[in-house]
């Protein structure tokens, strides 16, 4: 039956979202792995109180067929919500409404990508992003990433010698997996490299408004006076995942493209949902909300980093990032941390993270993990990572004898 599947269809091949994660950690179990918001910090009671308004407001017509871009009264809060919190410039008709920031990843490849064309990615960059380019065979090339953003000089040496890249993508605040925030210098040099080599930039940026430290900057696509950046973002991080609503900021002639593939892949996203948060939006104030989540991500950033401080071996490096979900270890090379997770923190700790080497494109680096601080408490925090520092040791002590993990 393999003969007849497409090309895209790779049967037996790695998946790599499904290499994100493997065994059980049993009722105990403490997962550093998932990419999770606190779901103790969703507004459920104010998001019933939106369905039930939309339905009252809209009756019978909320159910049935809608626009593919979304309702027009949604997609100008959200304008004026870029303008607000990323100093974009935009209006109703340079947005379009998607399943969750995924399915904008998902359109924007299907847009731009033909086999064998070149994308620029972070090393290490977002997992579901590769899976999302992967099924349109890209030529990838890496560039790697600093402490305050992409390595810009190294990407432009990329750009002097393949002059046909296409598309660069980015996650520039409190970046998935590392939680490093790109600055305000390389932003601007980012679109400036965008107009003079003439690719597009997928801004990806679900984290940007979950800053805990430091000061908010600007979009790279504020920056943007010719069209080459797409700004994506979703409701998933700072309301709830499960409404599975995201967006795309652009020029109206990406947007009316990007319109007609999502015409024909889903008509368009849920109404109701889309009722119920533009409700939602007109009911309640955003910012308080996601100012009332702050104190409890901050303090579990500050806890995990205060346990990674006294915890780990001094050849362990980490991020310290002013925000989002993650923090990013770096191992000794001579230590596996796939291998660690399978053989020892599944089964003897109880523990998971998410092992470095499904970030990369080339999956060509294997002693990096994303460590998840939102979706813990700060008990489990303090246990979990000093039973991950122990194992490091040993693992390091291991390969110090000759053994190999």
């Amino acid at each position: 039956m393999s003969d007849v599947f497409a090309d895209r269809v790779v049967i037996g091949s790695e998946d790599r979202l499904a290499e994100m994660f493997g065994g059980s950690l049993g009722k105990d179990g403490i997962k550093f792995s998932a990419g999770n918001p606190n779901a103790d910090l969703f507004p459920t009671a104010q998001i019933k109180v939106a369905l039930n308004d939309a339905i009252d407001k809209y009756g019978s017509q909320i159910f049935e067929y809608q626009t593919v871009s979304g309702f027009t009264q949604l997609r100008s809060r959200l304008a004026q919500w870029a303008a607000k919190t990323a100093k974009i410039k935009a209006a109703a008709n340079n947005i379009l409404i998607t399943q969750g920031g995924q399915q904008a990843l998902d359109l924007i490849g299907k847009l731009l990508l033909d086999a064998g064309d070149k994308i620029v990615v972070e090393a290490p960059t977002y997992v579901g992003a590769l899976s999302a380019f992967d099924q349109y065979d890209p030529c990838y090339y890496d560039v790697a990433m600093d402490d305050d953003g992409l390595n810009l000089e190294e990407l432009e040496t990329v750009l002097q010698n393949h002059s046909d890249i296409k598309l660069l993508y980015t996650v520039p605040d409190f970046h998935n997996p590392t939680g490093v925030t790109m600055s305000l210098t390389k932003r601007k040099k980012l679109v400036e490299l965008a107009e003079k080599y003439d690719f597009f930039i997928l801004e990806d940026t679900p984290y940007r408004d979950l800053r805990y430290k430091g000061e908010k900057l600007p979009a790279i696509k504020s920056f943007d006076k010719h069209g080459h950046v797409l700004f994506v973002s979703s409701f998933s991080k700072i309301l709830m995942p499960g409404l599975r609503i995201g967006w795309v900021a652009a020029d109206e002639e990406v947007i009316a493209h990007l319109r007609t593939l999502k015409t024909s892949s889903d008509l368009e996203t849920s109404g109701i949902m889309l009722a119920a948060l533009n409700q939602y939006l007109e009911n309640s104030d955003l910012d308080r909300h996601i100012s009332s989540m702050l104190p409890t991500y901050r303090k579990r950033l500050d806890v995990m980093l205060d346990v990674l401080d006294n915890t780990m071996p001094t050849d362990v490096h980490y991020t310290r990032p002013e925000g989002g979900f993650f923090i990013w270890l770096t191992l000794p090379k001579v230590v596996n941390a796939q291998t660690l997770l399978r053989e020892i923190c599944i089964p003897k700790d109880k523990i998971s993270f998410v092992p470095g080497k499904v970030f990369y494109a080339h999956r060509d680096h294997e002693n990096g993990m994303r460590l998840n601080f939102s979706g813990v408490n700060e008990a489990q925090i303090k246990v979990g990572i000093t039973r991950l520092a122990m194992s490091i040791r040993e693992a390091i002590a291991a390969t110090e004898v000759g053994a190999v993990l």
